[in-house]
Parts: C-alpha cells; sequence; structure tokens
C-alpha cells in the first residue's frame, strides 16, 4: 500500500521508519482514510509491550505518512526464507511476545486482522514487536470494509475472514496458530498453489499434523487442531494461552531428557568478605545459604564432599559487607549400577525441581559413562552438567562441555545462549 523509508529524527537525533502510502492509493478517499486509520489504531497502543511504537501521522504533498520506530532486525519473514524451520525453544518465546501485543491490542478493542510474519519485527536484541494493524478493526470506529469482503493474507486468514466475515480478536488467534505452524514446520498449514485454494482450505480442510511433517512430539498436534478450529468459539481464549499450550505440549512430550533447558542468568561474583573478626562484631542476619562442590574426576573414584557456604550480610559502621564460611559435608551417594542415560534423566528431574546441588553427581556420573559413546544422550548429560555447575557458580569445564555437546547435537540456541553467559563470566 506504501513506501516505507528509514530516516533520522533531526531533533532528537534516532533513526525512524516513516511509512506513506502509495501516489497510486492517495487519491482513493476510502483508502486514505484506512491508512489514516492504521495510525490511529496503532497509535492507540504505543506503550504497550512488543508493539511498533507511532510517534506522529502527518500529510507530504498529498500523501499521508506515519513515523513509527525503526527495528533493524527484519522481520520473522526473512528469517523463514533464510533458514526455514525454526528450533522450538526460539518459536516459543517469538510466540510468547507477538501473543503479549496482541492480546494488549485485544483488551483495547483493537483487532489486528493481518498477522503474519511479515508484520512481526525484530529489535537489534531479537525481540518481536507486532507491527502494521494497516487493516485493523478497532472499537468505536466506524468500519470501512463491506459485507463480503475480504482484507488479509489468504496464507493466514482465519476461516470467517475467508468468508468474508467480520474479523474478531479469535481471527487473530487463528493467524499467530498458522504462524507458529510455519515457523515450526518452515511451511504453512494449508499452503496451496494458488491464492483461492489456500484461502478455501482454511474454511473446508483438515488441521494437517505438524508432527508428522517435521518429526516434533505429536502432542503438538492438539494444540494446533484447536488454535485452527474453524469455529471461533473452539479456539484458545487467548494468544498467551495458545502459546502456553504449545509450551506445555513440548515440555511433556519432551520427558526428561529431550529439550535443552534454557541458559541461567550469569552468576553474581561474590564481594570479598572483611576479615572475620571484624564480621564477628558486627550485627549480622543470614541473607540465605547456596551449595557449592568439588567436580568428580577419575572413572571409579568415589565423590569427594561437598561444601556448604554459608554467606552472612553484616553492616558495620554504614557499610555492608559479606561473610563466607565453608563447612564440608558427605556428598550424597549417587546411584550404582545405573547407566549414564538413567543417571541424566534423574539429575535433569532434579534440575527441574530447582536441586541443583542433588543433580550435580548424577550429572557428573552420567557424563563419565557416556563419555565417548556419540549417542544424543552424551549431549544431553553434558549440556546438562555445564547448566548445573554455571548454575552453581562454577565455571570448571563448563565451556568445553558445551563444545562437546554441540560436536554431537550441532548447534542449538541453548548452547549457543550459555556459552555466550559463560564467556563473560568465566
Amino acid at each position: 500500500m506504501g513506501d516505507i523509508y528509514r530516516a533520522i529524527d533531526s531533533v532528537l537525533g534516532r533513526n525512524v521508519a516513516i511509512k506513506i502510502l502509495g501516489d497510486r492509493y492517495a487519491q482513493d478517499e476510502s483508502v486514505r482514510q484506512r491508512f489514516t486509520r492504521e495510525a490511529l489504531a496503532a497509535a492507540r497502543l504505543s506503550g504497550e509491550p512488543n508493539t511498533v511504537t507511532i510517534f506522529d501521522v502527518g500529510e507530504h504533498h498529498g500523501r499521508p505518512y506515519i513515523v513509527m520506530e525503526y527495528l533493524s532486525g527484519g522481520s520473522l519473514e526473512d528469517v523463514l526464507r533464510r533458514h526455514g524451520a525454526l528450533h522450538p525453544q526460539q518459536v516459543f518465546a517469538w510466540l510468547e511476545e507477538a501473543a503479549r501485543a496482541l492480546d494488549a491490542a485485544h483488551a483495547r478493542g483493537v483487532v489486528h486482522r493481518d498477522v503474519k510474519p511479515g508484520n512481526l519485527m525484530l529489535d537489534a536484541e531479537g525481540h518481536v514487536h507486532v507491527a502494521d494493524f494497516g487493516i485493523a478493526s478497532a472499537a468505536g470506529m466506524d468500519s470501512l470494509t463491506m459485507t463480503g469482503t475480504v482484507l488479509g493474507t489468504a496464507g493466514y486468514l482465519s476461516p470467517e475472514q475467508a468468508q468474508g466475515e467480520r474479523a474478531t480478536p479469535a481471527s487473530d488467534r487463528y493467524a499467530l496458530a498458522v504462524v507458529a505452524f510455519e515457523l515450526l514446520a518452515g511451511r504453512r498449514p494449508f499452503a496451496a498453489e494458488s491464492t483461492t485454494a489456500e484461502a478455501a482450505a482454511h474454511v473446508n480442510a483438515a488441521v494437517p499434523s505438524v508432527a508428522r511433517l517435521t518429526g516434533l512430539p505429536r502432542e503438538l498436534d492438539a494444540v494446533f487442531t484447536r488454535g485452527l478450529a474453524k469455529d471461533p468459539a473452539h479456539r484458545f481464549a487467548s494468544c498467551s494461552e495458545f502459546v502456553a499450550a504449545l509450551r506445555a505440549a513440548f515440555a511433556d512430550a519432551a520427558g526428561p531428557t529431550r529439550a535443552f533447558a534454557a541458559a541461567p542468568p550469569a552468576p553474581t561474583a561474590v564481594p570479598r568478605a572483611w576479615p572475620l573478626l571484624v564480621a564477628l562484631l558486627a550485627v549480622g542476619a543470614v541473607a540465605g545459604v547456596l551449595l557449592a562442590y568439588f567436580v568428580t574426576h577419575g572413572n571409579d573414584k568415589p565423590a569427594p564432599a561437598r561444601v556448604v557456604t554459608r554467606l552472612q550480610t553484616v553492616t558495620t559502621q554504614g557499610q555492608v559487607v559479606t561473610v563466607t564460611t565453608s563447612t564440608a559435608l558427605p556428598a550424597p551417594a549417587a546411584p550404582s549400577g545405573q547407566s549414564g542415560e538413567s543417571l541424566n534423566d534423574a539429575g535433569y528431574a532434579k534440575m527441574q525441581a530447582g536441586d541443583y546441588a542433588g543433580a550435580l553427581p548424577l550429572l557428573d556420573q552420567a557424563v563419565r559413562k557416556l563419555d565417548g559413546t556419540g549417542k544424543v544422550y552424551e549431549a544431553y548429560a553434558k549440556y546438562n552438567l555445564a547448566y548445573t555447575r554455571f548454575h552453581l557458580g562454577n565455571c570448571d569445564g563448563v565451556l568445553a562441555l558445551l563444545d562437546q555437546a554441540e560436536a554431537i547435537e550441532g548447534h542449538k540456541g541453548p548452547i549457543g545462549r550459555l556459552r555466550k553467559q559463560a564467556r563473560k563470566v568465566c
């Protein structure tokens, strides 16, 4: 419908994007109204999370324009063109951001009506922002769409839109499910040779199995069956609920090992303690207990003692310091005779429960038993051990374990993110 330019705001010195209505459309009053309506609908959402911010609206030589924030990361459509199907954890993260923006828009009475990868823009940090409310329907504004007129992109049209019916928030939720399917499978669920055939498939065709197309867990199929239901009343109640269902289905199917965990926050360095005598004379309060450990080495050696490190935050003459004291405890005995796979599963279960100290000896033994096998379980165990060590503030061997896991599994987003954090700290 128009041209988009990157420009510099000469007052504030920032990059912006300017969308100008195409000259061939500027003479059409209904299109001009629709273009202005985009600005009004989007401006109502400015400031909402993961939504493109509108700065200004105006006219230049009879052509309406909108000034908005400039996002340098391209769109998810660009990402799909370059990479095809994407890693589920990255897909879920992007979908959560898009869902947050769409749910906020729906709460404000705005329906996007054209949710697609090309309208999901990425900023410099890789976060999604929903853009282009150009054909959005805003509550309280007169409708510019005549009955039977189809607006939107055929590949992402809800069945009701394809039949010329009015779009609702449920229509956006349907389109987001189409986007989710495409990001995971590398193709749209109802892709066809013509737009007419694709639009008709949204109305009549059964939802295909994403598991059969991709090898992903079959538990995802039930989520897409509901997300792409022909009847709007049978879909999820919100975009966020749909994404949460995808995550839950994937996690349930993954069990204790199939999915890599998300990288933990980088550990915070403990300040150097004041002399113990000063600390003992100060008035202090116990701030918390952290578990540290010695890493086992050798194939058959028993695990050495763990160390419980207690941190005391004390105040002396208006200054706050931290004192550490250590006590050796017997290491918990890891189950004997278990396979490396079983040890990894048990360790991962403790990681999920937040018991990283308990997971440590299990994962260490799992790595020793699986080392050199080249099995995918070896990659899981080495990643899990690296994750656990880093979470507990121990950098010993973390980067090497990640390299070894990647050599088996290939490049994975969680491995890359944990490596990046570890390089900053270790």
